[in-house]
């Protein structure tokens, strides 16, 4: 068993419109944009990043918004919910603020033991809010949201699977243990981990498998201190039989890539070096950031991509 994995690292989605996705996470959602960058692989398309003051690992949404994509069908084989914590006690202030902000799907439950308040996203994204009073971790400030309600960053990720077991397994090798358990939901987490340590999966046989569009979680990452880290989970999971990708420099973070028995993409990404590399902590997310390959398309993005408030 790997105790190289602290947790999750950021999750990514994929969206339709940028401005939109903008404002529903740094003025809804009350969220940092952290960085302000372009995908690798289609840089006529934004990649943003969402968090807390630093954009710490275990607090970081992001997002590729494609004008044109189509919504995503959601399904099995994906990440279902995306779950932040949110201080005891304030779910209460959170249904008020979501009412009056439009946001839909809301709706109140309690799962394992824990208040949720489930909501949707821009695109039909699944998410929730769960109230943990065991959560330390300090919130954006500056998001226009009391700090006494703010969210803190991420709690888990619900994963919806045809069959689970075989990820489950996966995830016990990577260091994962289960806790509990209710119907069809399994519950993992890690421990000394990163305070976004949960990873639920729910086992659906009967549902038909998700396609990928807008509200559809492209991947979910797990955090590694670094890269020395990240290669001896990388021989690990290879020597175990996956198809793990080679390392690939994504600027903020090294990341690598494979794919789970369920259909999920997952990867793990270093904490190293964090995205201050090439913007200092105070003017996170300000300046369009291109990577080295594409720097020489600045002028035409500068015309060509949305212009963002913030």
């Amino acid at each position: 068993m790997l105790d190289q994995i602290k947790g999750l690292h950021h999750v990514t989605s994929m969206a339709r419109d940028a401005r939109q996705n903008n404002d529903f996470f740094t003025r809804k959602l009350g969220q940092r944009r952290v960085k302000k960058t372009v995908n690798f692989d289609a840089p006529d398309v934004y990649h943003l990043y969402y968090g807390d003051e630093a954009g710490t690992p275990g607090s970081v949404m992001t997002y590729f918004p494609f004008p044109n994509i189509g919504k995503g069908r959601h399904g099995v084989g994906e990440v279902g919910t995306t779950v932040y914590s949110v201080p005891e006690g304030t779910l209460a202030y959170w249904e008020k603020r979501f009412a009056q902000e439009g946001v839909s799907g809301v709706s109140r439950d309690e799962t394992f033991g824990e208040k949720r308040l489930a909501f949707a996203g821009p695109d039909g994204d699944g998410f929730a809010l769960v109230e943990d009073k065991a959560d330390a971790r300090k919130p954006w400030a500056k998001g226009g949201i009391p700090t006494d309600e703010a969210i803190r960053g991420f709690h888990s990720v619900a994963l919806r699977l045809k069959d689970g077991g075989a990820t489950e397994e996966l995830l016990k090798f990577m260091g994962y243990e289960e806790i509990d358990k209710s119907g069809n939901v399994r519950r993992l987490a890690v421990k000394n981990g990163n305070g976004a340590d949960v990873i639920d999966i729910e086992s659906l046989p009967g549902a038909a498998f998700a396609d990928l569009g807008a509200g559809s979680v492209h991947h979910v990452a797990f955090a590694v201190v670094n890269r020395a880290k990240q290669l001896e989970v990388r021989k690990a999971l290879m020597d175990t039989g996956y198809q793990v990708t080679p390392v690939i420099d994504r600027d903020y973070f090294w990341a690598i890539y494979f794919r789970t028995p369920g259909g999920v993409l997952f990867e793990v990404a270093t904490n190293e070096p964090g995205f201050d590399r090439d913007e200092d902590t105070a003017h996170l997310g300000e300046a369009l950031k291109l990577p080295t390959q594409h720097q020489h398309l600045r002028p035409y993005l500068e015309q060509h991509l949305q212009k963002l408030e913030g």
